[in-house]
């Protein structure tokens, strides 16, 4: 290769390679600290319809939940490799967990979480977004849940079908936003909508665990305008050398 071409691929390299963000973790919900646990299992809040301000272990992020049921009970049980997860009974069509993040600076993001139940639990969720915290879009179709309550807290069980990820990074609505929102959403008819077939028990639960957003972020004008120059430059040095 040339000695001009080579100059030319090294320099739109650098282009690329500044225009090319690492992923990084805007929000982790482990369940872990009691940034997150304590207004789960905190005073007067382990039972009602509402569960609100549980905060992200990792980074900067909200979650809360509604059941249309008040006498449901919120808890911390083991987690898939960790000790805590997020879990809950009393379910109903139409409840859910929610986890607000700002998505300000960032853009193609991900979502990634655990999710399991006991057997009389709710065994139909799907995944839904928002950019007003009103207006929610599924992304995807409804999954079907399997039943491990005895998830370990030191080894993660590497089931697949406990593992959930979304790759968001086409849904351009969702970047450099204050705010954005996603919820887990139950599916279940009460009738035979159970993980074993039979129907959703009042005590059958649904945990969550290792709720994850990630992105990358927004190139800064500044950022575009030095790669486009160094590719520019790698051009204009090779044209003059023909």
């Amino acid at each position: 290769m040339k000695k001009s071409a080579i100059i030319f691929v090294a320099a739109f390299s650098t282009s690329l390679g500044i225009q090319t963000a690492q992923a990084d973790v805007i929000a982790d919900w482990t369940f872990q600290t009691p940034t997150s646990t304590n207004n789960i299992v905190g005073a007067g809040l382990a039972t009602g319809a509402t569960q609100s301000g549980v905060l992200a272990d990792i980074g900067t992020g909200t979650a809360s939940a509604s059941h249309a049921t008040a006498t449901t009970a919120w808890s911390i049980p083991s987690g898939n490799g960790s000790s805590n997860s997020w879990s809950a009974n009393n379910w109903t069509l139409g409840d859910y967990y929610q986890f607000s993040v700002s998505s300000a600076g960032f853009q193609n993001i991900t979502i990634s979480y655990d999710q399991v139940g006991s057997a009389t639990g709710p065994g139909h969720f799907d995944f839904e977004y928002s950019t007003d915290g009103s207006t929610f879009t599924p992304v995807g179709s409804i999954y079907n849940l399997v039943s491990s309550p005895a998830w370990n807290p030191n080894t993660a069980s590497g089931v697949a079908a406990e593992s959930f990820f979304y790759d968001l990074s086409s849904i351009t609505a969702l970047n450099n936003l204050p705010a954005v929102y996603f919820r887990i959403i139950d599916q279940s008819a009460t009738t035979g909508g159970a993980i074993n077939g039979n129907n959703v028990g009042t005590g059958g639960t649904d945990r969550v665990d290792n709720f994850i957003v990630n992105a990358t972020p927004v190139p800064e004008p500044a950022t575009i305008a030095l790669a486009t120059l160094g590719g520019l430059a790698g051009l204009f040095s090779l044209r003059r050398k023909r």
